[in-house]
């Protein structure tokens, strides 16, 4: 209670919280949000720039063909391409008064790295796998021979 009446605040305090606790309010503070510019994985973290991405491809393609083979809007397109071009995964060409995007491959190469970091545990795993199936059949085999 606060006045002689309940509060619907919760960040009010009552007389007794107040000399136990601080305000609550004090850990309460807003965080900074990464840009999505920042890097590229943190723009490659959206579902819809992936998309495009794939749908560029090795090819270079208009926003207007973006738009029809994602079934995107055009801002929705061109926000993310935004963001695309300016962490560098995409190269943007004019031709005439329309824009052709392109994948600048050598703005991957982080993801490359970064993702290649796991590829001998993967193929280590993999490896055991085989072995085990491999002993696997090979004791198969050894019980059918002696049935």
């Amino acid at each position: 209670m606060v006045g002689g009446r309940e509060s619907d605040s919760p960040y009010q305090r009552t007389a007794t919280s107040a000399s136990l606790h601080s305000d609550i309010r004090m850990y309460y503070v807003s965080m900074a949000r990464t840009p999505t510019t920042a890097d590229v994985f943190n723009a490659i973290g959206d579902a819809h720039r992936r998309a495009i991405l794939e749908t560029i491809g090795a090819g270079e393609i208009g926003v207007g063909q973006l738009v029809d083979a994602l079934g995107f809007t055009q801002p929705q397109v061109s926000k993310h391409l935004k963001v695309l071009r300016e962490v560098g995964l995409v190269r943007c060409d004019r031709v005439g008064r329309q824009r052709h995007y392109r994948v600048n491959a050598a703005a991957l190469r982080p993801i490359h790295a970064w993702i290649g970091s796991f590829e001998q545990r993967w193929n280590d795993r993999y490896d055991r796998l085989d072995d085990i199936l491999v002993d696997l059949q090979h004791d198969t085999q050894q019980e059918s021979s002696y049935s």
